[in-house]
């Protein structure tokens, strides 16, 4: 399958996990794929590469508006600009209100929300010349529900979903489409952590596994990068056409709640 092919998608924090996952999706359909994360990409760059496209990767940190611009001069550069846009980099804070570190808080607003305004505002013009594209932001249940502790990762993801809304309706009378995806638990690195402390606490690991799960995932099953990756392959598809300023929800049955 490759309804994709000739167009080129920029997945944000995409050397591993959910964007990885939406990368490898994006790549099978035949896009063309730009690549961004810290460290040694060699791997992920492999990974994607398996089906024969075209594969960059730029470093750039998205906490920096300069970077970002830097990323979107490379992909016009080297691939003649972006047609589907995911916005997935993301970082997570557990402190009390009262306590959490004024220079996280920042971190997190400038890479879970900042960035998704900086690359959609870069990436606009390009998908309406060309007259097609797709933006796709990676919030989460937290974009919709509070969770005590989280307060900056709640705030930027509901900012997320609220700036998804403005984008759908500025681009509604065009090819162009903003919807936003709001995952519940995935198997990520700071997930197991979550996973691991309750190890450490003494918690059986299926136990511990289990008991995560069962706090707010009625399905008792992680959601999957592959998932995800699907997810938004549908929404770059002529299907997802009309989904315009939506909030997808993929967690589990946690929002029926």
């Amino acid at each position: 399958m490759s309804i994709l092919s000739g167009k080129t998608a920029l997945v944000t924090g995409s050397t591993s996990g959910i964007g990885l996952g939406i990368a490898l999706a994006l790549a099978k359909a035949g896009a063309k794929l730009i690549l961004n994360g810290f460290g040694d990409a060699s791997k992920a760059i492999a990974e994607v590469g398996q089906f024969g496209g075209q594969v960059g990767h730029h470093p750039a940190d998205v906490s920096d508006p300069a970077q970002i611009a830097e990323l979107f001069a490379y992909a016009e550069r080297e691939f003649g600009g972006v047609d589907i846009l995911v916005n997935n980099a993301g970082i997570q804070h557990v402190a009390a209100v009262e306590e959490f570190p004024v220079e996280r808080w920042d971190s997190i607003i400038a890479i879970n929300l900042s960035s998704v305004f900086h690359s959609t505002r870069l990436g606009l013009p390009g998908m309406r010349a060309k007259g097609w594209g797709r933006i796709v932001n990676i919030a989460s249940v937290h974009g919709q529900v509070g969770s005590v502790g989280k307060a900056a990762y709640v705030a930027a993801k509901h900012g997320v979903i609220g700036l998804t809304k403005v984008v759908g309706l500025e681009t509604a009378t065009s090819n162009v489409t903003c919807n936003a995806i709001c995952p519940g638990w995935v198997l990520t690195p700071l997930v197991q952590k979550q996973i691991d402390d309750r190890v450490a606490a003494g918690t059986d690991p299926q136990q511990a596994q289990h008991d995560l799960l069962a706090e707010k995932q009625p399905s008792l099953e992680f959601v999957t990068p592959s998932q995800l990756g699907e997810l938004v392959l549908f929404l770059c598809s002529d299907a997802g056409a009309q989904v315009r300023g939506a909030a997808w929800n993929i967690d589990g049955g946690w929002l029926a709640q």
